[in-house]
Parts: structure tokens; C-alpha cells; sequence
């Protein structure tokens, strides 16, 4: 080598040989039968497959998907390509190093330089040794310490006839075709037919194929769905009861030419706002609306008809265009939701024999077209429990434990489903279908421990929460739903070493239960460890311990042998604990300031006594007075939270399920007034309940209603067998205002300009005013003036707004919120832990809030035009919701 010295010398170096998996490659080719089609059209893909070399490919495995655009561009999905996912480049992890790199050479210059220092060293040393034989001192050098090197190599880098009906549009199904498995013949070559859905809109074909397990490719192509008259309605996603306001039809021509159209409107609860050129039917619900409008040639118009809600419930509307030979038609379902004050209340009871009388008023300054008087009759007491089955598969929050309330709800009384026919309440075969959904979810939640979160995998386990979970997915499989094993078997490893997912702060009691119902759960599961139980029960006196610990490790002792004396002492403490009077019975415990950690609450105390006690001392009077205590704390038909509705109701189906023994033989006759209601008959045993509504139409209505003034209901039971029945009476009151409440927390709504100030702008009477296509950011003031527990905030949106996502690739850019309050010494951290932004309504969600004042803000696009009825902004705590408050209804105008 040039310009090197002549002394000892290494070099290293490094190449890195890609090798391009060319030969692993497969041509796609896709070629649409049309690319541009009508909706609803049955169309057909060819597929071609070949090699590197250009060869077909026989039996290749293609998955060809046809999906909207629209959808895809959500999340700005590309499609990934499948060979640069099975042959990436992969890191070699080796590393060298040269022990030679660890040596110091010095340069020629240098060795000659030593070699005369060393010469005169050896002299100075000679004359150092006659210098000492004299006594004189000898001088001394002090050598420089040399520098050591060490190198390691870094690892590699890795259209119809005049005249004719219009065909109307229904299936908005986003996703036209999935063909998971298509198989090519010798040629390499397939073929896919499919029939496209009724969207105006531009599909993804997508393709991935394989061969062999080892050559893969993958091709995309384009299909629009077109018509030379298109007619898209742009109404809201859902729409409030109460709400005016004009929904918006586009209508598009795709020809070369102006057309004249017309345009006509058919809905189902909906009315005519009755303004100049609309022809409306009044109050009857029923709209038929329709006008000519002049559309220019490749272009489009928004034609607007002015509409007011009729009902709660769902609007089902037609929208149809015609012009010449050219026309198109669509249809569109949108909920209405009950109004903002809807209120309701029922009464209970039982008749063993003779008659009961209810004392009923007219009601005054309600909407006649909205509830009415609601009479339910049953030959069992499982009618009693409609309302809080109600709550429970209706309840809309969905983190881990309310998901697996809702599964033990409909699990555990899924032999008598069948009884409830309660408004509202869906058929069996939906709610079982329900379950399967939440199953799945919960399957998908599970963190790799084998533990749940509470609201997103990834997050830490909660010991309570997986408990709970796993207590859920047990009791399913147990009444015949389809569980995956594996996820139950990890819960069950989880549940074995419970102990170890424990945080530091728990407290000794919170422990002690949470193990105990973990022993409880798995019983369920089979995996009975009574000496474990033992242990456990042991570890303190019966007084320390939380009742429902004990509970939990009474089930799980109560038929072991060699725990007789644990399970008598467990009975006399029970009944000692036990708070009674004359008719009914309850318990209370008490874990202190963390029940928030086990979601505590006396009532539930009472649901997981009362199953323990019928599981093992049936005969015990305790039972039927702490049924009637439950039974008659209810509130609206239901328990406080969904911890409380579901213990209560695993525990009261095992009551009925025991002690119901008469088989009942009667008739049940219902007079209101002077007039002859209904008769309900049962024979035999039987979980049905009897429905009767008298409309609230017909209770207002002074010519014909019987309730004029106060009248009586009257229900007269002939036969053997006890009468449970129910009536309930559901109304909105005209007035839709509804001032703020503090019952907890004091909850503030304000809508704000994000980009003009005259965007937004409140008049004197109260009302906001929004200009249509302004950007509004809505701002929620909330004060919690003590500490709070798993709190959720809900904002119900007004139906002309919609929520700007910033979590989809679709929206746009929000500008920083310029008004943002810090949140005391965190303030970089926001206060909630989760949050959904939907289409009808924002959700914040915290299982801890410390007392203060807190903020949420979010930001929306006024889209439709109207005059739209806000319900109040609320906060509660899930699990005590009579703690909560709300801001007052509002009244929104996009103009």
C-alpha cells in the first residue's frame, strides 16, 4: 500500500450483499369486467398470475377484496406488500473485534527517538550507580502512560323510461365483495363475480395472492359506481325529538347537458315545517314534499326541504330524481332520540288474592305522540327485573367490566329471555347475538398476561376487572355461549397468581377480597382450591374481613368436608350481620377509601350475600327479607349501577329458580275507570309477561279519555297462583327546557369560534347561533368539589353539528385551543383516561378525579341548517349515578 510506513499494519472492512427476492415475485394482473358501472350492477374481475420468468401460476391463492374508498381513506390504508413483509431485511447481530486494534505501534521517527533515550538512560545509569558509591542521589524520568484502543464493529443496517317506479337504493354495504380464498387454474388465471352494493362511489379492488408458501404478490385497480342522475341525500347522522331543520338533497348531473329535475321527499316521522313552498301533512308524521329545480351540466345542486321531527323513535325516508329517461332514488334510516326531559316512573306489586286499586291522573302538559301508560303482568316475579336486564343490555359505555356485566346479565338468565317483552328490549336471539360481539371484544382486550385493562389492550391489568371478566366468559360458556379456551385459559393462569399483579398501594382488605373472588370465579371454572380458601378465610377474625369475601369463600367451602367448622362459623357471623326489620333484611361492609377498587357498593353486598345464603342455607329465613329489600329499593326498576344490577340479578335468578313452586292457574282483569282494559291469562308455569299500553293520545284526549280528573286502575286476579305486575307511566313534558342541576358535580356548556368571531354568537333569549360550515368548538366546564370515582362526561352533540375526529386521516388540521386552562401541577397531562367521539355525542372518561375544576373540549363543523334541541351536558359516577350533575338543555340555530 502507498504512504504507509514500513511498520506491522491490519485493515478490516465490511460489504453487505442484498440479494432482491426478485424471484419470489408474482405479477398480479386485475382487469375489471367495467370500470365505471351503476349501482347495484353484477360485475366480474379477471385475475392473471404469473411468475418471474412470465409463466402462469397454477393454484395460487388469491384474496381479492372490493371495498369503498371512502372508508379506506379514513385511516389512509395502503396496501402492504407482502413480499417486503416475508423477506425484509434482517440484521446479522454478529459483531468482530481485532485484538490487534489493542496494540500501539509507534512510527520509525519515534523507535529512533527511543533508541537514543534508551542510550542515554544506560549512561545516565552509569553514572547514577558511581554517584551513589559518592552518596549522591541519582536523577529519575517519569515515562507518559500510553493511551489504550479498542474497536467493535457495529451490526449491518439493517337510466329508466318515463313513467316507469324508480328503483330505489338501499344497500349502502361499504365492502362489495370479500373472496378470502379464490384459486387460479393452469392458465394462472380466475375469475370473481359480484354484484356491487347501491353507494354513488369509488371502489378499491385489492389482491393479494401466494403460491407455494413462498411467492407472493400483490396488484390494486379501480371501479366507480355512477349514474348520469344521482340524487345523495346529506342529512344528519341522527337527529334529536324536537329538532326543525332542512334537510339537505344533493342532486348531480354527470351528463354533457342541463337538466330540468325534479326532486321529491317521502319520510316517516317527519312533518313539513310548513314554510313557503313545502306541502306537508301536518302532524300526522307523514311527509311527501317535492320541487323542480335546474341543474347545469356536470355540476350539482343542493336542494334543501324544510322538516321538523314527529317522534321519537326512527326516521324512514325516500329521496328520489327524475329528468327525462334519467332518474335515481335513495332511502335513508336516521334515529330520533327521546327528548331531553323524557321522564318515567312505575310501581310494583303483587295481588294473592281479590283486587288492587292505583289511583290514576290525566297527565297534563305532556306530547300526546310520545310514551303512554304502560301495564305488565306475570305469573313470576321475574317480570319485576325487566327494567334492570334493560339497563344493562342498553347501558352504553363500554369499557371491560361493563361489557362483562352485560354478558353475565344475559347469560345467567338466558333459560327466560323469552319473559322479557319490554319496550326497548331486544328479542333473545339479538341479545344473544349481542354477547357473541361482546365476547369477542373481550377476547381482543386481553392484555398477554392473561388480565384485562379497563379500556385498551396495552394498558395495565386490574385485578378486579379481570376478575370480573373472567367470571363473565365463565358463567357464558356454562349456559352454552362459545368461549375460546385459550382466552380462558390464561384468565385462569392469571387468576391462580392473582396475587402477584397486585399494585403496592392496595390495601390489606382490598386484597384479601380480591383474592377471595378470584378463589370464587375459579370454583366456576372447576379449579375448586378449598385449601387455599381456608387460608384465606384464616388469615383474619370473620369481623376484619369484607362480607363479600366471605361470601365469595363460603360458596367456595360450603360443600367441603373438611371445612364444616369454617362454614359454621361463617353461618353465625352472616347472621349476625345481618340488619333487620320486620320485612326485609340487608347488609353493609365497608372497605374504606379504596371500594373505588373494587366497584363497592352496599346494595351489591346484599346481591352476593343473598346468593351465598340460597347456594347454602336455603331453608334460611334471612332469603325472602332481603329479596324484598332488594325488590324494594329499586329506583326507576332498577339497581344504581351495573355492578349492582348484575350481582342482584345472578342472585334473584337463583331465588326464583328455587323457591317458585305454585303453578299458576288464573286470569288477570284490568279496568281503567269505567273501561275494560285488557285480560291477561296464564296457565301452567310460565315466565311470560303480558303487555298492555294505553297510549298516551288516548289519556290526554278529553272526549275520550276515562282519566279525566283522578280514576282508578283496577286489576282483579281470578285463580291460583300469585299476580306480579307492573305499571308504569312514560311522558315528555311540552316544555324541553330543563335548567342545570349540582348533585355531585356542576356541569357548564359553551360553544366557541374557532375561526370568526361572529361564527358563533349567543342572543339575548338565550339561544346559539352558529353560521353553517363554521368550525365551533364546544367547551365543557366541570367542577368536582370532592373526590370522585370512575367518572364519565357525555356531551350529547346538536343534530347540525359533527364531530371533527382528529384520529382519522380524513380530517382536517384543528388549530390549538387558545383558552386552555392547565390542570394544576399536571397540567401537561389530560384528566381523562379515555375518550369516544361518536356520532350523537362526546364521551370523557376517568377512573380517578380529584376534587377541582377541569375542562373538555372538543371541536365540530356545523353542517346542517335548523333549529336543533341540546340535551344537557352530564357527569356522573358510573358506579353511584345519583351522584352526578348536568348543564341546563340548550338550543342551537345553524343558519
Amino acid at each position: 500500500m502507498a504512504d504507509v510506513p514500513p511498520r506491522p499494519a491490519y485493515a478490516t472492512g465490511r460489504i453487505d450483499l442484498p440479494i432482491p427476492p426478485l424471484s419470489r415475485k408474482l405479477a398480479v394482473t386485475v382487469e375489471p369486467e367495467a370500470t365505471a358501472l351503476e349501482p347495484g350492477a353484477e360485475t366480474a374481475l379477471d385475475l392473471v398470475v404469473t411468475d418471474a420468468e412470465g409463466e402462469p401460476v397454477e393454484n395460487a391463492e388469491l384474496a381479492v377484496v372490493v371495498v369503498d374508498e371512502a372508508i379506506l381513506a379514513l385511516t389512509n390504508y395502503m396496501l402492504a406488500d407482502p413480499v417486503a413483509a416475508f423477506y425484509s431485511p434482517r440484521y446479522s447481530y454478529v459483531s468482530a473485534s481485532y485484538g490487534r486494534g489493542s496494540i500501539i505501534l509507534a512510527t520509525p521517527e519515534q523507535l529512533a527517538e527511543g533508541v537514543a533515550t534508551a542510550a542515554q538512560e544506560g549512561a545516565m545509569r552509569s553514572l547514577s550507580m558511581d554517584a551513589a558509591a559518592a552518596g549522591a542521589p541519582a536523577p529519575t524520568a517519569s515515562p507518559a502512560a500510553a493511551p489504550m484502543a479498542f474497536a467493535e464493529e457495529a451490526p449491518a443496517e439493517a337510466a329508466a323510461e318515463p313513467g316507469a317506479p324508480i328503483t330505489i337504493r338501499t344497500d349502502f354495504n361499504p365492502l362489495a365483495t370479500f373472496a378470502p380464498a379464490v384459486r387460479t387454474d393452469a392458465e394462472g388465471r380466475a375469475r370473481v363475480e359480484y354484484k356491487l352494493p347501491d353507494n354513488l362511489t369509488r371502489y378499491r379492488v385489492m389482491v393479494v395472492a401466494v403460491a407455494e408458501g413462498k411467492y407472493f404478490g400483490s396488484s390494486e385497480s379501480n371501479i366507480t359506481a355512477r349514474l348520469p342522475l344521482m340524487v345523495r341525500p346529506s342529512a344528519p347522522r341522527f337527529l334529536n325529538f324536537g329538532d326543525r331543520f332542512e334537510l339537505p338533497v344533493v342532486v348531480q348531473n354527470q351528463t354533457d347537458e342541463a337538466l330540468e329535475v325534479q326532486v321529491a321527499v317521502r319520510a316517516s316521522n317527519l312533518q313539513s315545517a310548513e314554510l313557503e313552498g313545502s306541502e306537508g301533512t301536518g302532524e300526522t308524521g307523514e311527509l311527501a314534499s317535492g320541487q323542480l329545480v335546474s341543474v347545469p351540466a356536470n355540476d350539482r345542486v343542493e336542494v334543501r326541504f324544510p322538516v321538523a321531527t314527529t317522534n321519537a323513535g326512527t326516521v324512514r325516508a325516500q329521496v328520489a330524481a327524475a329528468a327525462g329517461t334519467f332518474a335515481d332514488a335513495a332511502s335513508i334510516e336516521l334515529p330520533v332520540y327521546t327528548p331531553a326531559t323524557t321522564e318515567a316512573f312505575a310501581v310494583y306489586g303483587v295481588v294473592d288474592e281479590g283486587a288492587i286499586a292505583q289511583p290514576v291522573a290525566q297527565p297534563e302538559n305532556v306530547f300526546p305522540q310520545f310514551g303512554g301508560l304502560e301495564i305488565s303482568t306475570s305469573s313470576t316475579a321475574l317480570q319485576a327485573l325487566t327494567d334492570a336486564v334493560l339497563y344493562l343490555v342498553s347501558y352504553r359505555f363500554e369499557c371491560s367490566e361493563q361489557l362483562a356485566s352485560r354478558i353475565l346479565a344475559v347469560a345467567a338468565l338466558r333459560d327466560v329471555l323469552t319473559a322479557f317483552e319490554a319496550e326497548g328490549l331486544p328479542a333473545p336471539a339479538e341479545m344473544e347475538k349481542a354477547v357473541a360481539r361482546d365476547i369477542e371484544r373481550l377476547r381482543t382486550l386481553q392484555n398477554d398476561n392473561g388480565g384485562w385493562p379497563i379500556w385498551e389492550r396495552g394498558d395495565e391489568s386490574v385485578p378486579y376487572y379481570s376478575i370480573h371478566v373472567t367470571h363473565a366468559l365463565q358463567r357464558a360458556r356454562l349456559k352454552g355461549f362459545e368461549v375460546p379456551e385459550e382466552t380462558l385459559s390464561r384468565a385462569l393462569d392469571h387468576l391462580r397468581n392473582i396475587e402477584a399483579y397486585y399494585p403496592s398501594y392496595y390495601s390489606e382488605m382490598t386484597r384479601h377480597s380480591l383474592s377471595a373472588y378470584a378463589l370464587y370465579v375459579r370454583q366456576l371454572m372447576g379449579d375448586v382450591d378449598t385449601g387455599k380458601a381456608r387460608d384465606l378465610l384464616n388469615q383474619y377474625p370473620l369481623e376484619e374481613q369484607s362480607l363479600e369475601a366471605i361470601a365469595w369463600i363460603w360458596q367456595v367451602l360450603s360443600d367441603d368436608p373438611a371445612s364444616t367448622a369454617e362454614v359454621e362459623a361463617i353461618r353465625r357471623h352472616v347472621n349476625n350481620r345481618a340488619v333487620e326489620t320486620a320485612g326485609m333484611a340487608n347488609f353493609t361492609t365497608s372497605y374504606g377509601e379504596q371500594a373505588y377498587l373494587l366497584l363497592h357498593s352496599n346494595r351489591r353486598t346484599d346481591g352476593i350475600v343473598l346468593d351465598a345464603l340460597i347456594n347454602d342455607q336455603p331453608e334460611s329465613d334471612l332469603i325472602p327479607k332481603v329479596v324484598a329489600g332488594l325488590l324494594a329499593h329499586k329506583t326507576a326498576g332498577r339497581w344504581n349501577n351495573t355492578q349492582e344490577n348484575v350481582f342482584i340479578l345472578l342472585a334473584l335468578d337463583r331465588y326464583f329458580n328455587t323457591f317458585e313452586t305454585q303453578t299458576p292457574d288464573f286470569v288477570a282483569r284490568i279496568w281503567l275507570g269505567d273501561t275494560y282494559a285488557a285480560d291477561h291469562e296464564f296457565r301452567g308455569r310460565t315466565t311470560e309477561t303480558r303487555q298492555t299500553l294505553i297510549p298516551m293520545s288516548y289519556l290526554v284526549e278529553e272526549e275520550q279519555s276515562p282519566v279525566s280528573g283522578l280514576q282508578s286502575l283496577v286489576i282483579d286476579k281470578d285463580g291460583d297462583g300469585r299476580l306480579y305486575y307492573r305499571l308504569g307511566l312514560r311522558y315528555a313534558p311540552t316544555g324541553l327546557d330543563l335548567p342545570p342541576l349540582d348533585m355531585g358535580f356542576v356541569v357548564q356548556r359553551t360553544y366557541e369560534p374557532v375561526d370568526n368571531p361572529d361564527d358563533v354568537t349567543l342572543d339575548e333569549n338565550g339561544v346559539w347561533r352558529i353560521r353553517a360550515g363554521a368550525r365551533v368548538r364546544v367547551r365543557i366546564n366541570m367542577v368536582a368539589e370532592n373526590r370522585r370515582y370512575h367518572v364519565a362526561l357525555v356531551d350529547p352533540l346538536p343534530a347540525g353539528l359533527e364531530i371533527i375526529n382528529p384520529a382519522l386521516a380524513t380530517s382536517e388540521r384543528l388549530p390549538s385551543d387558545p383558552n386552555a386552562r392547565p390542570t394544576g401541577w399536571w397540567w401537561w397531562r389530560q384528566w381523562y383516561q379515555h375518550q369516544n367521539l361518536r356520532d350523537e355525542r362526546a364521551e370523557a372518561f376517568t377512573t380517578l378525579l380529584w376534587d377541582g375544576v377541569y375542562e373538555y373540549t372538543y371541536v365540530a363543523r356545523a353542517t346542517t341548517p335548523g333549529e336543533f334541541v341540546v340535551p344537557p351536558a352530564k357527569a356522573e359516577e358510573m358506579y353511584s349515578p345519583e351522584v352526578f350533575g348536568r348543564s341546563a338543555v340548550d338550543r342551537v340555530v345553524v343558519e
